[in-house]
């Protein structure tokens, strides 16, 4: 498909509540809907089942089975995915009625829902009602990102996502790492919710870490000449020698919109600057299209891109 946000009769299978999110898509709905609303809204009330699978023996003709099962979206037919005879899923009114659960428990509000890449990953974002703001007006809110995988390999799971307000530049952050392992659901069990219900606070330790980060990075100056440094050190030029002294393309746009960034003016000067000139760059500048680009923020390459970003930017500024 063109775009990852999936499209089924001409709409984005995605439903939000409050604000259009960031990336512009959806249909907006109440913000007090039950899960199975917010799922018919959503377009995610399907569910998915194991088929076995075959194949035709080229030598013989005959049909065998694969010993493995299809993943197949009772809406319309698509194949999700191949996976092992053990292999569970999770449905999605059973992974948003826990969804629901753990909104109530921490006081949060559902926010936004939707699928992406066919159906294989299916996603809620709530509002946690915990923010901050630093430099005399630059707000941070904070959210949950719930991810439900119909697809081989991945687990559903709970991550931090803080999103900054003027610009709506996001950061996926894990729960850490020896509570994402408790957070993560095997495929291979039945889902159960009490398993992650205790790790949930750690969101608001989290956010608290974050506001420290930030705060650091807006106290301390950074000079032209480092943060060329930084932008090519997070965008490198393919290559050796000389070469790997250019600055790549993304480098150069990241010095572009340095001063002209939604939000450039807080701790104008600082390490703050740099850094979300490189979420504002992923999130809202690189990649085919919007759709492209939640995806890649969110699960993909520039999930880990900013989180690199982050720690560089930390380590320069405490060198500085």
């Amino acid at each position: 498909m063109a775009h990852e946000i999936e499209m089924l009769n001409g709409k984005a299978q995605m439903a939000y509540a409050g604000d259009v999110p960031w990336h512009g898509l959806g249909v907006k709905v109440p913000a007090d809907l039950t899960p199975d609303q917010m799922l018919e809204a959503a377009g995610l009330n399907w569910s998915v089942e194991k088929v076995p699978s075959f194949y035709v023996n080229p030598v013989n003709g005959e049909v065998e089975e694969l010993g493995r099962s299809a993943l197949i979206r009772s809406l319309d037919g698509t194949m999700l995915d191949v996976v092992s005879d053990d292999w569970n899923p999770v449905q999605n009114d059973e992974a948003f009625k826990f969804f629901n659960e753990f909104v109530a428990a921490g006081d949060m509000e559902m926010h936004t829902a939707g699928s992406l890449k066919d159906g294989q990953i299916v996603w809620g974002l709530a509002k946690v009602k915990q923010s901050f703001e630093l430099f005399k007006g630059d707000k941070i809110d904070s959210y949950l990102l719930f991810s439900n995988f119909h697809k081989y390999g991945f687990s559903t799971d709970v991550r931090f996502t803080p999103i900054r307000v003027v610009c709506n530049n996001t950061l996926t952050l894990s729960l850490s790492s020896n509570v994402e392992r408790m957070v993560k659901m095997s495929h291979r069990k039945v889902f159960n919710p009490e398993d992650v219900k205790g790790m949930l606070g750690i969101a608001t330790e989290k956010l608290a870490t974050y506001k420290e980060m930030a705060q650091f990075l807006g106290s301390k100056k950074a000079k032209n000449e480092n943060i060329v440094e930084y932008f090519t050190r997070i965008f490198p030029v393919s290559g050796s020698g000389d070469k790997k002294k250019e600055m790549s393309k993304n480098a150069k746009t990241a010095m572009g919109i340095l001063h002209t960034q939604p939000g450039a003016e807080y701790a104008e000067g600082t390490w703050w600057q740099p850094f979300n000139a490189v979420t504002y760059l992923t999130d809202h500048l690189a990649g085919r299209s919007a759709d492209t680009r939640l995806t890649s923020a969110w699960y993909g390459q520039n999930k880990n891109l900013k989180n690199k970003a982050l720690e560089l930017a930390v380590e320069m500024a405490e060198a500085a």
